[in-house]
């Protein structure tokens, strides 16, 4: 790992030098509210449980979805509907639950979420938005990771297009020339069923001609172990899920760090699904499989169990050596 750490040094020297590093000025929002240590407790299912879950359907739209009738969307109806016994309601609504979400938690529907700032700063966190309270919870997305810095990003899927693009972009400020070599670029590793995300960014580097992409067989490590061996590009990364989402197994993040000990490649994970969830603290499936030190970036959504919307990237300043 020792190779990555100089190539990150120089990258970030060649970024100093174009004034191009990030600079943090938080507002701070007026906060009237006394703060407290005390956590709130799970003490059973609350009103706001329920409406996380609990949706309505004008009862013409559901026997058209029923049919498989395409429905235009204009027929929206009105709100104050008294329902019945059978789950309709008088003015033609119908209450259904909704198993779709990723709102694991529930935390979407919380009280608490909006009484105190309402709907948040009033414009993106890019142009005129970033708080003391983004910050704050940049720093405790670290602190969860056991990573020294976390970055926001806009939603999760963006969140893994700027990493694989700015993995990318090592290779294209450390080129000799204006393009990289083909030894010059970064070897990326993906798992065959990686989220869409990882698999749009690593093509978005592929087309600036700065990454060179391998797949490999789900979770096959010996089939990986085979592409690394046989890659004669220096710089190598490996990303995959840890949980993955659409066939429910984790990758097998122990026999990953071994191989990342041999062969000494940036370990990246998508956390998406196991942020919360997994692990003792719900520090993730790295927490859970006790190798959070050797995973060098995780990346993640606020959007499943935390029940609202946004993605990070958490990691430490230098990756550890192996």
């Amino acid at each position: 790992m020792d190779s990555w750490n100089e190539w990150v040094e120089q990258t970030l020297e060649k970024l100093e030098s174009r004034k191009l590093l990030r600079s943090l000025r938080p507002i701070h929002l007026s906060d009237d509210n006394s703060h407290t240590d005390e956590f709130e407790c799970f003490d059973g299912l609350r009103q706001w449980d329920r409406a996380s879950v609990e949706v309505e359907i004008l009862e013409t739209t559901f026997q058209k979805w029923l049919q498989d009738i395409p429905s235009p969307g204009d027929d929206l109806g009105g709100s104050g509907v008294a329902y019945t016994e059978a789950g309709t309601s008088a003015g033609g609504f119908r209450k259904l639950i909704l198993f779709s979400g990723n709102d694991y938690l529930g935390l979407s529907s919380h009280p608490s979420a909006v009484q105190k700032h309402g709907m948040g700063p009033r414009g993106s966190a890019l142009i005129c938005g970033y708080t003391n309270y983004h910050r704050l919870l940049e720093s405790s997305l670290a602190e969860l990771k056991s990573k020294e810095d976390c970055l926001l990003c806009p939603t999760g899927f963006s969140a893994n297009m700027a990493f694989m693009t700015a993995v990318g972009n090592v290779s294209l400020l450390l080129a000799k020339d204006s393009q990289p070599s083909i030894d010059e670029r970064v070897a990326v590793f993906s798992d065959a069923l990686n989220h869409a995300s990882i698999i749009d960014g690593i093509r978005l580097a592929e087309k600036q001609k700065s990454v060179a992409a391998f797949v490999y067989q789900h979770c096959d490590m010996h089939h990986l172990n085979e592409l690394l061996t046989n890659c004669p590009m220096k710089k190598k990364v490996v990303i995959t899920d840890s949980l993955f989402s659409m066939d429910g197994d984790f990758a097998p993040l122990v026999d990953l760090v071994k191989l990342r000990k041999k062969h000494g490649f940036l370990l990246a994970i998508d956390d998406a699904h196991a942020t919360f969830v997994c692990g003792k603290t719900g520090g993730g499936a790295a927490e859970l499989f006790n190798c959070i030190s050797d995973v060098d970036i995780c990346i993640g959504t606020l959007s499943k169990a935390g029940g609202c919307h946004g993605g990070y990237i958490a990691c430490r300043l230098k990756p550890l050596g192996s």
